[in-house]
C-alpha cells in the first residue's frame, strides 16, 4: 500500500467528457458547445478537464487551446498517443498555461500488440518511455495509461509502470479498457501495483473504467479502497461504447458513504443536476428516468408503503437529500405573467448568468413559451436555454422560420417551411412526405441542399401535462458521421424541424472546424 500523506484522502476527479465522452456514437460538439461544458465543469468543481484530443483535427485542437485560455480553476490536459506528432500538438495547444497536463497512452496486453500495434513488448516499452519524456518537455504534469491494463500481464504493466515514472510521469492511469474486469479483479489489480512497483508513491495512481458490462462505477470504488486517488468518468456516464464510469455516481458514493471509502472530494455536489441537464441537452442524449443521482425519477416515490415511510421521515427511504445534487423536485414555476426580474434570478439559480442583451432575447422566448403553456417549470427553462444556445453562432447557422403543415388520415402530408440562411436571406420550400414530420425533414433539404440520411427520432416531453414542451432528438448521417440535434417547442412537428435544423447546423459547423485532420484514432484509453 502506498505509504500515507496529508491528500491520500482526497480523490481527484477527472472528467473526460469532452474527449471520450465525445467519442460516444452519434455525438458531436461545436468548440463553443465544448467552451461552455468546460465552464460548468469548473462550477462543478473537477480537478482535471481532459478537453479533447489536440492532435485528432483542427477543432478538437482549438476546443483545448480556448478552453485552456479561458476556463479557470480546473487542471487542464489533452490526450495523446505515445508518438511525437501527438505530443508536439498537446504541447503547442497547452503553451503557456500554468495547469496543463499531457495525457499520453500505448497499448499493453498481449491481445493489443498482436492485433492493433503489432509490435513486441520492448518496443511498446520505449515507445512509452519516449513519450513521457518529451511531454515533459512541455509540462511537469504527465500521466501515462497503458491501454488495456486490466487484461496484461500483470508482471509487464508493473515493469512499465515503474519505467514511465522514473521518466517522469507524475500520474499513471490503469484503465479498463473493454470494460472486462469485475470489481474484486480490479480492485486486486490496483492493490498489486501498490505492491509490486518501487516507485509506486511517486505518482498518483489513477482509474479509467468502462461500462460494457455495466461494473465501471463498481470497478472505479473498488480501485479506490485499494488506493487509487484519481478517478476518470464521463457525466452521464458518457463515452465509447456503453460508455465510462458516470461520475457523479462516484462522487456521491465517496460523499454518502465516507465511514466506509475513507475518502472525498472537491466536488461542489449541488452542481450535479445542472451540469447533467446541460451535457444531456447539448449532446442530444437525454438520460434515462430512473438513472441513479440525476435520473427524473431517482428521488420519486409511487408505492404506497415508499410514500408513508417518507411522509413519516424521508430517511427511510431516501440516503441522499435532493438537495445535495442539485434536484428541486416540484420547483419553482413561473407564468407569463412573471417579469425580467423573476426569469434572471430563476435562471442564475440554474447556472445561467445572462448579459442584459441576451437576457432580451431569452424573455422573448420565455413569453412565447408561456403563453402557451400555464407554468413554466425549471426543466421548460433548461430546454429554453439549451434552445438558445443552439442558434449563438447566426452567422453560420440556419435558423426555423414559419411552419405549415398539412395532414390527416385523408390526405398527402405537406409541409411548408421558411428558413433564416447564413447569408441573410430567407428561403422557402414546400414538399410532401409519408407523414408532417417526413414532410418537414424534405422541405428543410430543398432549402439547404444538402444529402443526409435521418437515421433516428425521439420524442419526450419535457413536463407533464397536455401542454408539455416536446422535446426531439434527431440524429442524421453523412459520409460515414453521425450528427445529433434537439429541438423543444409545445409543437411536436416545430420541435422536429428545430432538430433536424439543429443536426445539419453541427454537421457544418463541426466540418468547418475539422478541416485538415491530422489524426482519427479509432480507440483511445
Amino acid at each position: 500500500m502506498a505509504q500515507k500523506s496529508e491528500t491520500e484522502d482526497k480523490v481527484v476527479i477527472f472528467d473526460t467528457t469532452l474527449r471520450d465522452g465525445e467519442q460516444s456514437a452519434g455525438a458531436g460538439l461545436t468548440v463553443e458547445e465544448k467552451l461552455r461544458i468546460a465552464q460548468q465543469l469548473a462550477d462543478l468543481g473537477v480537478d482535471v478537464i481532459e478537453a479533447g484530443f489536440a492532435a485528432s483535427s483542427p477543432g478538437d485542437f482549438e476546443a483545448v487551446r480556448r478552453i485552456a485560455q479561458e476556463v479557470k480553476g480546473p487542471t487542464i490536459c489533452t490526450l495523446a498517443r505515445a508518438v511525437p506528432s501527438d505530443i508536439e500538438a498537446a504541447g503547442k495547444a497547452l503553451e503557456g498555461v500554468e495547469n496543463a497536463r499531457i495525457h499520453t497512452f500505448v497499448s499493453s496486453s498481449d491481445i493489443h500488440l498482436m492485433h492493433q500495434m503489432r509490435k513486441d513488448r520492448e518496443a511498446i516499452m520505449n515507445m512509452a518511455v519516449e513519450a513521457v519524456k518529451q511531454a515533459k518537455q512541455y509540462t511537469d504534469d504527465v500521466e501515462f495509461s497503458p491501454m488495456d491494463a486490466s487484461r496484461t500481464d500483470p508482471v509487464y504493466l508493473y515493469a512499465m509502470l515503474e519505467a514511465v515514472i522514473k521518466a517522469g510521469a507524475t500520474t499513471v492511469n490503469i484503465p479498463d479498457t473493454v470494460g472486462y474486469a469485475t470489481p474484486e479483479e480490479f480492485g486486486e489489480l490496483i492493490k498489486g501495483v501498490f505492491e509490486n512497483v518501487p516507485n509506486i508513491n511517486d505518482a498518483v495512481v489513477s482509474v479509467h473504467c468502462h461500462n460494457d458490462l455495466g461494473m465501471a462505477g463498481a470497478n472505479s470504488l473498488a480501485a479506490v479502497e485499494n488506493g487509487a486517488r484519481q478517478v476518470e468518468g464521463c457525466i452521464n456516464g458518457l463515452g465509447e461504447r456503453a460508455g465510462n464510469a458516470a461520475l457523479e455516481e462516484v462522487i456521491m458514493a465517496l460523499e454518502t458513504r465516507p465511514d466506509h471509502y475513507q475518502a472525498g472530494t472537491n466536488i461542489d455536489t449541488k452542481e450535479i443536476g445542472n451540469t447533467s441537464r446541460m451535457i444531456s441537452g447539448i449532446f442530444g442524449f437525454p438520460v434515462q428516468y430512473n438513472k441513479a443521482i440525476v435520473g427524473r425519477n431517482a428521488f420519486r416515490h409511487s408505492s404506497g408503503i415508499h410514500q408513508d415511510g417518507y411522509l413519516k421521515d424521508h430517511s427511510t427511504f431516501e440516503i441522499m437529500e435532493p438537495e445535495t445534487v442539485g434536484w428541486r423536485g416540484e420547483a419553482l414555476v413561473l407564468t407569463k405573467l412573471s417579469g425580467r426580474a423573476g426569469l434572471r434570478a430563476r435562471l442564475a439559480d440554474l447556472g445561467y448568468r445572462l448579459k442584459d442583451e441576451e437576457l432580451s432575447d431569452v424573455f422573448t422566448a420565455f413569453k412565447d413559451l408561456a403563453d402557451n403553456k400555464s407554468e413554466v417549470d425549471d426543466r421548460d427553462l433548461h430546454a429554453l436555454m439549451s434552445e438558445q444556445h443552439r442558434f449563438a453562432d447566426t452567422d453560420r447557422t440556419y435558423q426555423v422560420g414559419a411552419v405549415h403543415v398539412v395532414c390527416g388520415n385523408d390526405t398527402e402530408p405537406e409541409a411548408e417551411i421558411t428558413l433564416m440562411c447564413p447569408d441573410g436571406e430567407e428561403r422557402s420550400a414546400k414538399k410532401h412526405g409519408t407523414g408532417p414530420v417526413d414532410a418537414v425533414c424534405k422541405a428543410i433539404d430543398s432549402v439547404v441542399d444538402m444529402d443526409v440520411e435521418l437515421t433516428e427520432f425521439a420524442v419526450n416531453a419535457v413536463t407533464e401535462g397536455i401542454d408539455a414542451l416536446g422535446d426531439v432528438t434527431i440524429r442524421i448521417e453523412k459520409d460515414g458521421s453521425i450528427y445529433s440535434g434537439r429541438g423543444a417547442d409545445t409543437d411536436i412537428v416545430v420541435a422536429s424541424a428545430k432538430a433536424y435544423v439543429n443536426a445539419i447546423n453541427r454537421l457544418l459547423m463541426i466540418d468547418t472546424q475539422d478541416a485538415g485532420a491530422t489524426a482519427t484514432p479509432s480507440e483511445t484509453v
